[in-house]
């Protein structure tokens, strides 16, 4: 690995913890990011470290396997959920887990987001689904959430938050956003009235779009 991807690497996520800090997706320590740096190698927050007080040596590098290859503190407790992700599909080279309030209420209640917007059926092709329970950290968790994500963008975790990935860093924080503010709609929605989900024939001209298209356009393609 080249000292300059990792170091780039490593900044891009503390930039971005603070970007999550600043639009209330998480807080304190809660969550966590990482990112692929080359086909054996990924970057990740540091377990119980506050954001906005990481610097370059917190960011664990890590292989594949999970093993440390760089960094002076233990990666997230996440970090299998995070490669489970990554094996499972391999065109996602990004991964941010939060904890922000109305995608967590969802979650808790095991209540699945449906495409009640636009922007959610682009990112998710259908609802967005919650995976089933499992306890933090453990190699459960990370096949519920794989299982769950399918070939969407975000996935609810059962009473704890949200995963959103994405083709890079910038991509996985507006799918966050996007999560959250889908997340906001249901619940007010639900305690108003009755909600209309978008067709399905609908979503999927959507979700085509976005990934044939408007993602490509994001980036500047």
């Amino acid at each position: 690995m080249e000292k300059i991807r990792i170091a780039n690497a490593r900044n891009l996520i503390i930039t971005t913890g603070i970007k999550l800090l600043q639009r209330n997706l998480v807080a304190g320590s809660w969550g966590n990011i990482s990112m692929r740096i080359d086909k054996d190698s990924y970057a990740i927050t540091p377990s119980g470290r506050p954001y906005e007080l990481l610097v370059e040596e917190d960011v664990v590098i890590v292989n594949a396997k999970g093993v440390k290859l760089a960094g002076t503190a233990l990666p997230s407790s996440e970090l299998l959920m995070h490669l489970a992700i990554y094996e499972s599909f391999p065109a996602t080279n990004a991964v941010i887990h939060t904890h922000s309030v109305y995608a967590s209420a969802c979650a808790a209640m095991h209540r699945q987001i449906p495409p009640l917007l636009e922007d959610t059926a682009q990112i998710a092709g259908g609802p967005i689904r919650v995976a089933k329970y499992a306890i933090a950290g453990t190699k459960e968790l990370a096949d519920n959430a794989v299982a769950a994500l399918e070939n969407a963008n975000a996935v609810l975790l059962a009473n704890h938050g949200a995963v959103s990935c994405g083709n890079c860093l910038d991509e996985a924080l507006t799918i966050a956003e996007i999560v959250e503010k889908s997340a906001q709609v249901f619940c007010i929605t639900s305690a108003i009235g009755e909600a209309f989900p978008l067709p399905a024939a609908d979503v999927m001209q959507l979700r085509s779009f976005y990934l044939d298209h408007y993602r490509k356009r994001q980036r500047g393609e």
